[in-house]
This record gives structure tokens, sequence and C-alpha cells, in this order.
């Protein structure tokens, strides 16, 4: 199966492991990994931001790069969504566009939703020696029904035991622009996860957005917490943390 591998641009400038971890997963499961160098953004920040124009040069740019793969595979949950969900409302009413974004959409999944749904990944390739709580980032869970995906992966990760949080399909306070916007609203929401976190006594908390994790731990550490490790659920399988 030749599956595109979308790394975003978040991760590309960030956190890049993550991207190598997912080629890793993905490679494992028996696929051919295309990854298009010139690749850049999905368009989020610009459509969340009212930003038409250019969330929709790089939509255009997205989908030219991609469509000639058999399955597009995102390491992020928001970023998948905008291709899945918010596409069509970018090119609504301009046909050909639309039947292009449509057909990228149908073939676009989050990376656990592909490695369990349809490549049937049977072994993780890595291993995690303790114990981890798991967050479920919103655009994920409730634009692409990633819930149980990722923890039947964790529980196939020899070593790994996990560990319930309370409230864990409640909202980091991150959501993109919604963190600049309304500064301390979002940091007592962070603050109320990183309490739930902290009350499980896990090793780490794994999520699959990155936007999610950089503002998860940062608040972990300015509340002085150098101790639970912030990481992807890729790096977690691939044997990468």
């Amino acid at each position: 199966m030749r599956v595109g591998l979308f790394v975003t641009c978040l991760v590309d400038l960030m956190r890049p492991r993550i991207g190598f971890a997912a080629l890793k997963l993905l490679e494992a499961a028996g696929c051919e990994v295309v990854v298009p160098g010139a690749q850049t953004c999905c368009g989020q920040p610009g459509w969340n931001s009212g930003e038409r124009s250019s969330a929709r040069s790089l939509a255009e740019k997205l989908i030219a790069e991609f469509e000639d793969c058999e399955q597009v595979v995102v390491p992020s949950g928001s970023c998948a969504g905008m291709i899945k969900t918010h596409y069509r409302d970018l090119f609504a009413g301009e046909a050909a566009w639309l039947a292009r974004a449509e057909a990228l959409a149908a073939k676009t999944r989050e990376l656990t939703d592909f490695l369990v749904n349809v490549a049937k990944l049977q072994r993780v390739p890595g291993h995690f020696n303790g114990s981890v709580t798991y967050h479920d980032s919103c655009s994920g869970l409730r634009e692409l029904g990633v819930k149980h995906q990722p923890r039947h992966l964790l529980a196939m990760t020899p070593g790994a035991t996990l560990r319930e949080m309370q409230d864990c399909e409640t909202c980091c306070g991150f959501g993109g622009a919604f963190s600049v916007k309304f500064g301390e609203i979002s940091a007592a929401m962070a603050d109320a996860k990183c309490d739930r976190i902290v009350a499980t006594g896990a090793n780490a908390v794994a999520l699959g957005d990155l936007g999610c994790m950089l503002n998860i731990e940062g608040r972990l550490r300015r509340r002085g917490d150098a101790r639970t490790r912030v990481l992807h659920i890729a790096e977690i399988l691939a044997g990468e943390a």
C-alpha cells in the first residue's frame, strides 16, 4: 500500500522525531511510505482565523502533493480533521476542487486509526517501561472518532500500563488560536488537565496532537513538574520515547 505521510508543519518545526516515529510505524505495518519533500501546512491556522485565502492556497498545495497516494496518514487529529471535515467547506460550490478535496478526505486517516482499522497492525515495534495516561485531543475525538484506537495500540505495547485519568475527554485549553485570544481561560483549563494527569501517578501522558502536547507540557513545567513526560502516541509505539 502506497501511503503518503503528512508530517504537519508543527511536527516538522517543533518535534520532528514524531514524524520519524510515524514513519517507523507505517513501515512496520508493511506500507510503502511517501513523504513529499515540499509539504508544509494544511491551512488550519488560517482557516480558524478567517484567513480563507491563505488557507485555500495551502489546501490546494496539499491536495496536489498527496492525491496520487492510496492513503494519507497524519499524526495529528486536528490536521487530519481539517482535511476530512473542513476542506469541503473551504471549496464549497467549486465542483472541480471540491471533488478533489472530497477524494483526498475519503482516504485521509489519523495515524492510530489507520494502524488499527486499515493496516490492522498486529505488533508494535517499540516498548515502554512505565505507566501512561491518555488525553483525548478534541479534534481527533470529536471530528474523527479516535478513542479506542490509541488505547488498543498501547495495550499491545510491551511494558506499558495504561492509567486512565478523570475527564480524559475534556479539552486541555489549547484550541489553536483560543489559547492566544483567551489566555486566562486557557491556562485554567490547562491547570485542570494537569491536575488530572498528576492524580493518576503515571510516568507519562500520551496524546495524538502536538499542539495539545506543547500546551500541557508547558503548563506542567511552569508548575514545577519536571517528572511527568509528555509524549506523542507514535513515540511510545515506535520505541522512540
